[in-house]
């Protein structure tokens, strides 16, 4: 027996239980720096690690359901329960930044000069630096598998990395002009910063749902493939769509061979093509047409959808 063209998707939620415990380790820390401090840069720095925990929390369901195989009542899987998460994640990035907008405004109207600022700078260090070195880990993970789960939370720690590094800009700031209303002001603008990632968490989520198109660099590799098989006058393609689904791309093309091939000709060939996309791009999943390249009404199909 034949081993299967498809691998089954990866199961990666051990990198989600990886950001749970980032995200577990950074809300002692950073809640421990803000009641140290009573900084209110701080204070917005341990909220948006909560969201994390919830995030994270989150795409450690999705990551469950994405990799459930086809049934019934789903017949092309479940992999785009990835950008639900996404969207969900996107969510609470922005509640993270509003919680901080508030707080930085209240502040600004009655400044609070922060207190054991080198103690709290020291623990709010060692969180970023755990922070960013998940981020990284997850994002290569996530760009390797295609995994918008991965991805999206990767760009939130990455944000709350670029939060802390503010905070620790703020502090010192505040610190070097014994002026607390510096504390806020950061604060402020780090919400704003993280709003403005929500926002991209939650286009790309909003993309996948309504199968944007893959990058350039995604397609290239697939051009590369048709480019090899075809012969001007004799084998032709048309028709060539690829939508992305988390961790699945589906692609559908019509193949245009001489219309005196036998069945089993053009079967053959269409299976080769197929089986060179997919060594190119194991997370494609391919449905062809065949279509005698002599045939007019072969090229009336070509703008349908």
């Amino acid at each position: 027996m034949s081993s299967p063209r498809y691998a089954p998707p990866k199961d990666l939620s051990g990198y989600a239980w990886l950001s749970i415990a980032a995200a577990l380790a950074t809300i002692l820390l950073k809640g421990g720096a803000a009641w140290i401090t009573d900084s209110v840069g701080l204070l917005s720095d341990a909220a948006e690690s909560v969201v994390n925990l919830v995030a994270a929390v989150v795409a450690l369901v999705t990551l469950k359901i994405a990799i459930k195989p086809a049934d019934d009542d789903h017949p092309f899987g479940h992999s785009k329960a990835e950008y639900f998460s996404a969207a969900v994640e996107g969510s609470m990035v922005f509640v993270a930044a509003a919680f901080i907008i508030v707080s930085a405004v209240e502040r600004i109207l009655t400044p609070v000069m922060p207190e054991q600022l080198g103690l709290g700078l020291f623990i709010s260090v060692c969180a970023a630096v755990l922070n960013g070195s998940v981020a990284l880990v997850l994002l290569r993970k996530g760009r390797q598998e295609g995994s918008a789960v991965l991805v999206a939370d990767a760009k939130h720690l990455l944000t709350d990395v670029v939060t802390s590094v503010a905070v620790l800009v703020g502090i010192g700031l505040v610190a070097l002009f014994q002026a607390p209303i510096l504390d806020a002001i950061v604060a402020l603008l780090a919400g704003l910063n993280i709003m403005w990632t929500g926002f991209g968490i939650l286009r790309g989520a909003v993309g996948g749902l309504m199968d944007i198109a893959p990058s350039d660099e995604l397609m290239g590799p697939i051009e590369a493939v048709l480019e090899r098989h075809r012969e001007p006058g004799r084998i032709d393609f048309h028709a060539v769509r690829v939508r992305e689904a988390g961790n699945r791309r589906f692609m559908h093309l019509h193949v245009l061979v001489p219309g005196t091939w036998s069945v089993k000709e053009g079967h053959d060939f269409t299976e080769s093509l197929i089986d060179d996309f997919v060594a190119t791009d194991p997370s494609l999943r391919v449905s062809a047409h065949l279509e005698p390249i002599e045939d007019p009404k072969s090229y009336e199909d070509i703008e349908d959808v």
